[in-house]
């Protein structure tokens, strides 16, 4: 999977773990920094599964599900 490919699948797929329109979750990824990890750590998160990205994504952005 490309670098480009893997940020948007998890925006779009965060989009859907938390019900907000995928425009919003991209501008929201941008403004905490997230989007710029995911490019940066791309190496290390493209194989992790997508259950363990979205608790990632929840706990970086404060959202603990649970």
């Amino acid at each position: 999977m490309s670098q480009l490919s893997f940020e948007t699948f998890c925006v779009e797929y965060y989009s859907k773990h938390i019900n907000m329109p995928s425009n919003e979750v991209y501008a929201l990824f941008e403004k905490e920094g997230l989007l710029n990890m995911l490019r940066e750590d791309y190496e290390d998160l493209h194989g992790m599964s997508m259950e363990y990205m979205m608790q990632f994504c929840d706990e970086y952005l404060g959202r603990n599900k649970g």
